[in-house]
């Protein structure tokens, strides 16, 4: 996580306040935007599905754009400004508000309404690495891959490391069990996976995996661990860190912050050091 201390101040804001805050907590969006009219010069969205909010975005000009928003609000935001190949230019807040606010939490924003806000206006910029695949997707705090022959993946999140907020999501990992049919059902027990960081084999397909996870580390790398599936006594997990991490095998499933993707045969992360500008509070 690279982080540069640059204050980002700013009088002219854009709010955008995702329709999923204002029907699940209206008190603390209200809250959060008269402490942002207070302090600043505010014009205030209020798109009602995907597109208008990507338009909001995409057409903020001069303002800086505070995002008023659970987790899937954030994440939505980060993956459209890399989409447009907007992110460097971009120094973003979030006021989390809704259900799910363990990823914003992760990443050091304030959780109440008014903290959040007073740190939109008057916080820290922090550049913090990121994670980008080769089909153009982000991650903010990190993926795994959990094994097939163990749907409830009980004790996987432990193995995420420093990012906690992953723990909370462990009663979603059985969406992640493959549909009767598809070509990963077939593969039933331990995954077969080969897993090269910066172009070097960690692990091969001869030895199958009960978890894989990759968080954004520090300055530009990615920690890679690595469960293997033991006999007798526990094997210790492998550990890598690199740049570039790559997996490929058997068809595979990941979860990605808390969204499901694959199956997919290969995958390649790749750290974007800094990428995100994200606005927490001053030290």
């Amino acid at each position: 996580m690279a982080e540069v201390a640059t204050f980002a101040r700013s009088d002219q804001l854009l709010v955008v306040i995702d329709p999923v805050a204002r029907r699940t907590d209206g008190e603390s969006v209200r809250i959060a935007k008269d402490v942002l009219s207070a302090g600043a010069t505010t014009k205030v969205c209020l798109p009602e599905d995907g597109d208008e909010f990507a338009r909001a975005l995409v057409r903020r000009g001069a303002r800086r754009p505070v995002v008023i928003g659970d987790d899937g609000a954030l994440l939505r935001a980060v993956s459209l400004l890399h989409r447009q190949r907007q992110l460097a230019e971009c120094v973003l807040s979030v006021v989390p508000v809704g259900g799910a606010l363990s990823l914003a939490a992760s990443l050091g924003v304030p959780l109440g309404a008014v903290a959040a806000a007073r740190a939109a206006l008057d916080g820290a910029e922090r550049r913090l690495d990121l994670l980008v695949d080769d089909s153009d997707g982000v991650v903010l705090g990190g993926l795994r891959i959990p094994p097939v022959r163990d749907p409830a993946d009980p004790a996987g999140a432990t193995a995420l490391g420093p990012r906690p907020w992953l723990r909370t999501c462990q009663s979603l990992v059985r969406t992640l069990v493959p549909a009767r049919g598809t070509p990963a059902a077939a593969s039933a027990g331990p995954s077969r996976l080969r897993i090269e960081v910066d172009g070097d084999t960690l692990i091969d397909l001869d030895e199958p995996v009960d978890a894989v996870s990759v968080t954004p580390g520090a300055s530009g790398i990615a920690a890679v661990e690595v469960h293997r599936v033991s006999v007798g006594a526990a094997a210790a997990p492998l550990r890598a860190e690199g740049r570039t991490v790559t997996v490929s095998g058997a068809h595979f499933r990941y979860r990605a912050d808390a969204a499901v993707s694959g199956p997919v045969r290969r995958r390649t992360w790749t750290v974007g050091e800094g990428a995100l500008r994200l606005v927490l509070p001053g030290r």
